[in-house]
């Protein structure tokens, strides 16, 4: 027994006095603690993180954002989610460093969003950035914008230094209560100011009151504006430069009309209506477009092509653009048959007279053959007027010429005069080239100086490194003269190969040329000869029959008249 009790005496396990319960409470109240501590680590953790990963997919969206207006409006809404503003302003810096202009505007509790892309705009002055060249730094926003100091104001209407007399109107005009407000410059990488984003009545997100902006948010919402002043400059540059890409396609566009008195105007008026037949295919709901949608890209590509397809004339002589009349050169020739068939009248004139003298000198020169010599001179010269006034009616380009007509040309051609003792034909082989053309002024070696221009609007277009989103701008516009059966130039393509835009701007280009009342060698034409000659080219499968029926059946026709033509161009007789 003795040994036994020693025994378990000495055993380690029987040594050690058993736990109280107040020890067991110590340790799970210390286990719980390092949970929670944890447990707290974790959610802090979890929530870096998240914030982390949400700068980066806000940067990441704000850089990827090319439309200023969208990218704007998101740099108001993601600073208001940020701090739980109830309300946000954002104000840019005009081109001339003078004034802060309103951009966007939003207030959850007033129900407004204007500015952006809300198709509400702000009617509100803009805020002077100098007073009679003195710094305005009595508005916050303004001071914000020549300091670039960022300011948080607990409650403005306890606010010194600064004038906050317009929120109070505000607030007495709609019963809102203007309270605490973070005002924070953006600053673009060269750390000049660009802009000004100022959030209004931070919420707890718990119970909805308003509160004070807090350090950690003013923090967050300065790292977003570093973010979206960056973004928005590049955005800014990008625009800049696509600005000033158009302006200067445009300018391009302008010295190729203004080669002529007669066309200019032509290409923006190509783009119009370009632009009116793509809007309507996209707004097709049902027929043979339902499914066929243009995006941003490609409806900017249409554009550019537009602008750009006839920039091949720009080597295109002036004298053949301007060609008036058939024998229009640098100028009218016919002015040199005119002076022509005076002098050949003078010849037979001078004959007859010398024909009379030689009778007188010989006594043969009796009455009756005194009147049968002024009878034949008569006769001559009204032939030769008569011949001048016929050639005077075929110079004109709107004459069909018929094979009778053609003939005349040659016979009158044919005839011969003296001077200097050498014989002349009436008329060169060139005028008579010219004034046998059947239809319209141009020679065939002329009208393909007139069809090299699409061949040279593809040469040039092709130098040019348009970017990938724009990389069918040559194409379509060096095709606006292609047919749909094939017979169009400069490469004759036909059928599928032939893409929708450039059915469109031949379309567009066509009807333009038909009905413009500026050409001089064509009288404005009616809209429903229009209208039928392009039917007849539809018949022809010259043109595509589908874009042809949108353009008449939406009466994009119409609207094109009342805006370009002029009223009896398009008004019925009865009207």
């Amino acid at each position: 027994m003795t040994s036994i009790s020693n025994t378990r005496r000495k055993s380690p396990e029987n040594s050690q006095k058993a736990p109280s319960p107040a020890s067991y409470s110590t340790d799970r109240k210390l286990n719980e603690l390092l949970n929670s501590v944890v447990r707290e680590v974790k959610l802090y953790a979890e929530d870096q993180i998240k914030h982390i990963k949400n700068r980066a997919q806000i940067g990441l969206a704000l850089s990827k954002e090319k439309n200023i207006n969208r990218l704007l409006e998101m740099i108001v809404d993601e600073a208001r989610a940020q701090s739980h503003a109830d309300a946000g302003t954002l104000y840019t810096v005009d081109s001339d460093q003078t004034h802060l202009r309103f951009e966007i505007l939003q207030n959850d509790t007033m129900n407004i969003r204007m500015g952006g892309t809300s198709g509400q705009k702000i009617d509100l002055p803009k805020v002077p950035l100098y007073h009679k060249e003195r710094p305005n730094l009595s508005n916050v926003s303004s001071y914000v914008a020549l300091t670039g100091e960022i300011i948080i104001i607990p409650d403005v209407y306890e606010a010194k230094g600064f004038d906050f007399t317009g929120p109070r109107k505000y607030d007495a005009a709609t019963g809102y209560r203007s309270r605490s407000m973070l005002v924070i410059p953006l600053k673009n990488h060269e750390n000049d100011i660009i802009g000004v984003l100022q959030l209004l009545n931070a919420k707890n997100c718990e119970t909805g009151k308003v509160v004070e902006f807090s350090p950690e948010y003013v923090d967050e919402i300065a790292s977003l504006a570093s973010q979206a002043a960056i973004a928005l400059t590049n955005t800014q540059l990008i625009q800049d430069l696509k600005n000033l890409f158009y302006s200067f396609i445009q300018s391009i566009a302008t010295a190729i009309d203004e080669k002529s008195p007669y066309t200019g105007g032509h290409i923006r008026r190509v783009v119009d209506i370009t632009m009116m037949i793509a809007e309507k295919i996209n707004q097709a709901k049902e027929g043979v477009f339902k499914d066929v949608s243009l995006n941003d890209d490609e409806i900017e590509e249409l554009r550019l092509a537009a602008w750009m397809h006839d920039v091949g004339k720009i080597i295109t002589p002036e004298y053949v653009v301007d060609k008036a009349t058939r024998l229009e050169t640098i100028f009218d020739r016919i002015q040199i048959i005119e002076t022509r068939f005076r002098l050949i009248g003078e010849t037979i004139q001078n004959e007859y007279q010398r024909r009379k003298l030689d009778l007188l000198e010989n006594n043969a020169l009796d009455e009756p053959t005194h009147h049968q010599l002024n009878r034949e001179l008569s006769e001559k010269l009204d032939k030769i007027q008569t011949d001048l006034d016929y050639i005077r009616s075929c110079n004109n380009a709107g004459k069909f010429m018929t094979d009778d007509d053609v003939l005349r040309i040659h016979e009158i051609a044919a005839q011969t005069y003296s001077t200097n003792g050498r014989r002349y034909s009436y008329l060169t082989d060139d005028e008579v080239n010219n004034l046998c053309i059947r239809k319209g002024s141009l020679t065939d070696s002329e009208r393909k100086i007139i069809e090299n221009h699409a061949v040279m609007t593809l040469k040039i277009l092709n130098q040019l490194p348009f970017p990938r989103k724009l990389s069918n701008v040559p194409k379509y516009a060096g095709e606006h003269h292609e047919k749909i059966d094939g017979t169009g130039y400069p490469r004759g393509i036909c059928g599928k190969e032939l893409s929708l835009q450039s059915r469109i701007m031949a379309i567009a280009d066509i009807f333009e040329a038909l009905t413009a009342k500026d050409r001089p060698y064509k009288k404005p034409m009616h809209l429903d000869q229009a209208v039928k000659i392009m039917g007849f080219m539809i018949k022809d499968n010259h043109l595509d029959k589908d874009l042809f029926q949108l353009f008449i059946d939406n009466g994009l026709h119409m609207d094109y008249a009342r805006q370009e033509m002029e009223p009896k161009q398009y008004l019925k007789e009865e009207d």
